[in-house]
């Protein structure tokens, strides 16, 4: 169904603005659709730090793993006097693994959207890292974005996309990404990207239906902000959280999904949901070797180095110019 005012949402948004026009032209499409980016105010990226510590959910750990036991090799292979760009803020131990082991970094560029998250990052890094010039971006990371310039001259720049998060995106959209890579790192640069590999459906499926329920009330917590932010009424008892894995697509597919028939109303704007209809909220990609590979190259990316776990479950991954 069709919101009833889906024709208002305004077009040249702000930020808030652009929250209330995803989700009602999200609403007015067949499946409706929420991008998985709303996922993460306050709230959500408390309880995704939770999901991180649950048993099921390998991702975080594996990839910690894998660079605590190659970070010096890692770091060889990227050389000295980089200009590392993150994209996200890396607060994290991943972040701070990789600015420790280089040799003579020049500069720390996050690129992130949400200028708290920033400051925060770059906040907490500076005390840590006196002598790396802080160069903080507050921008869409999926968009071209100009570099700032260290006061030092760096001999490579570094684009760092720890986490997966690449999977989130559709393939077009990923290799959309990944041109954007290719050209902000320059002819000399590199790429260092973690991803997650193909593996028993029963892993993957586990994963993102942890036991305790965490996933859920992070997927759930989406109505939440919906509710908060755009003066909405869905009653949470009245949706649930699905995680599947699509084999023939290689991915997971998150839903919330609707336990009956109901009207919610978003604002001014009235939306029906049948029983067992299913909203998308994320797709988590899984690759082989042979598949990202094959995608790095249509964005003229080739995969000269990988560092995986014992299990193969996660690989991160050296990319350059073709």
């Amino acid at each position: 169904m069709i919101p009833t005012c889906a024709a208002q949402t305004p077009a040249d948004a702000t930020s808030d603005d652009d929250f209330s026009s995803d989700v009602l032209k999200g609403m007015a499409r067949t499946p409706k659709r929420v991008p998985s980016k709303y996922f993460y105010d306050a709230r959500g990226s408390q309880l995704f730090e939770q999901i991180c510590e649950q048993p099921e959910y390998y991702l975080t750990r594996t990839e910690l793993g894998i660079l605590e036991s190659n970070v010096a090799d890692i770091a060889a292979a990227l050389g000295p006097h980089a200009l590392l760009v993150e994209y996200g803020s890396g607060s994290g131990i991943k972040t701070r693994l990789l600015l420790d082991a280089l040799d003579e970094p020049v500069g720390y560029v996050p690129v992130e959207i949400s200028p708290s998250a920033l400051d925060a990052s770059v906040e907490n890094l500076a005390e840590e890292f006196p002598d790396i010039d802080m160069l903080p971006v507050t921008a869409d990371f999926t968009q071209p974005v100009d570099l700032p310039s260290p006061d030092e001259t760096a001999r490579r720049t570094v684009v760092f996309f720890p986490g997966s998060t690449l999977g989130n995106f559709e393939q077009a959209e990923a290799i959309s990404l990944l041109r954007t890579m290719c050209i902000e790192m320059g002819r000399n640069g590199a790429a260092i990207v973690g991803i997650d590999l193909k593996k028993d459906n029963a892993i993957l499926e586990a994963a993102y239906n942890d036991a305790a329920g965490v996933t859920r009330d992070f997927t759930l917590n989406l109505l939440t902000r919906i509710n908060r932010e755009l003066d909405a009424d869905f009653d949470l008892g009245q949706f649930d959280h699905r995680a599947h894995y699509n084999a023939l697509a290689g991915r997971i597919e998150t839903h919330i999904v609707s336990r009956k028939d109901q009207t919610v109303r978003i604002g001014e704007c009235k939306v029906d949901f049948a029983r067992d209809e299913a909203m998308l909220v994320e797709y988590s990609c899984k690759y082989s070797q042979e598949d990202f590979a094959a995608m790095a190259a249509k964005a003229g990316l080739r995969v000269v180095r990988t560092w995986m776990d014992s299990n193969h479950w996660f690989a991160v991954q050296m990319l350059e110019r073709a």
